[in-house]
């Protein structure tokens, strides 16, 4: 049963950094951008494409720190296209329409992914091909340790920077206060144009930690990294990094538990099924609860 919480926590630890870049997109522009798992993968794709032409000339090490580089990058340039395409051309406008544009936005990205790459199937880079470490009856892979490492560090830098800098305060009053924070002077498209691609970016290190532990990638990535985030993100409540946080740990360990229990064919079941009874009992999810009531006695009062 540890090994199986072990196992959770580490897939929940990625999940949780494609929860928060859901998250930081979502509080900002109160708009759910839907091709965000398709830039995702188009990063992966770009980190496949460069093991392909430069993994004979590279050593493993340098090959999967490149990779990391060009997935991460890949996703926030696509997230800027995006954004440039689809939402900043409609702010304040019809939330619908962004929305769709970004389905659209979608589609185009994967048959650009898919003619970079035309098999199905695509290696993926990793750091380093070492077995297993045995401690104490558990075997902790060396992936696993990677993404615990990785996330720790990327929400601890996260959190820094939304508390300790003008970028953060600026970025949380937005959030807050659309109205206050046109108020006192901050520039609302350019505070949510660095988000956008804060928030790919912080997507695309959850996405390459994901393809480092699989070793592969796929055109159904976009689609699964979509709905991890999405999933992460309403577990947590909606605008809530927190809860987002703590909504990917939790997905990850329901699902390995769920594995262990009852085979593969039920892991994504057991997703969905959790976020339906979050939702029944908490309809602003765990963290956000707050602003669910604040939103409904709102609407009472109109």
């Amino acid at each position: 049963m540890l090994q199986t919480l072990l196992d959770g926590l580490a897939a929940g630890a990625a999940y949780a950094l494609l929860g928060v870049g859901f998250t930081l997109m979502f509080g900002v522009m109160r708009r759910l951008n839907l091709s965000y798992g398709a830039t995702l993968m188009f990063g992966g794709y770009l980190g496949a494409l460069l093991a392909a032409r430069a993994g004979d000339a590279l050593p493993a090490g340098v090959l999967a720190l490149l990779g990391a580089v060009v997935t991460v990058a890949g996703a926030a340039i696509a997230g800027l296209y995006v954004e440039r395409l689809c939402f900043a051309p409609l702010r304040g406008r019809s939330g619908v329409a962004a929305m769709v544009s970004s389905f659209a936005v979608w589609m185009q990205i994967e048959a650009l992914a898919s003619l970079l790459l035309p098999r199905h199937t695509n290696p993926y880079p990793a750091p380093f091909d070492l077995a297993p470490l045995g401690i104490a009856g558990l075997s902790l892979r060396p992936e696993h340790l990677l993404t615990f490492a990785v996330a720790a560090l990327a929400a601890l830098a996260l959190h820094r920077l939304l508390t300790a800098s003008r970028f953060g305060l600026a970025l949380r009053t937005l959030s807050d206060s659309p109205a206050a924070a046109q108020a006192v002077g901050i520039d609302a498209s350019r505070i949510t144009l660095l988000a956008f691609l804060l928030a790919s970016a912080l997507g695309g290190l959850g996405a390459w930690l994901v393809l480092v532990a699989d070793q592969q990638v796929t055109p159904m990535f976009g689609m699964w990294s979509t709905a991890k985030g999405l999933i992460a993100m309403m577990l947590g409540g909606l605008g809530s990094i927190p809860g987002a946080v703590i909504g990917g740990l939790l997905l990850g360990v329901v699902e390995a538990t769920g594995q262990a229990l009852f085979g593969p064919q039920i892991r994504e079941l057991i997703a969905y099924a959790l976020l339906f009874l979050v939702l029944v009992a908490r309809p602003g999810g765990l963290l956000g609860r707050a602003a669910f009531d604040l939103d409904a006695a709102a609407r009472e009062r109109l």
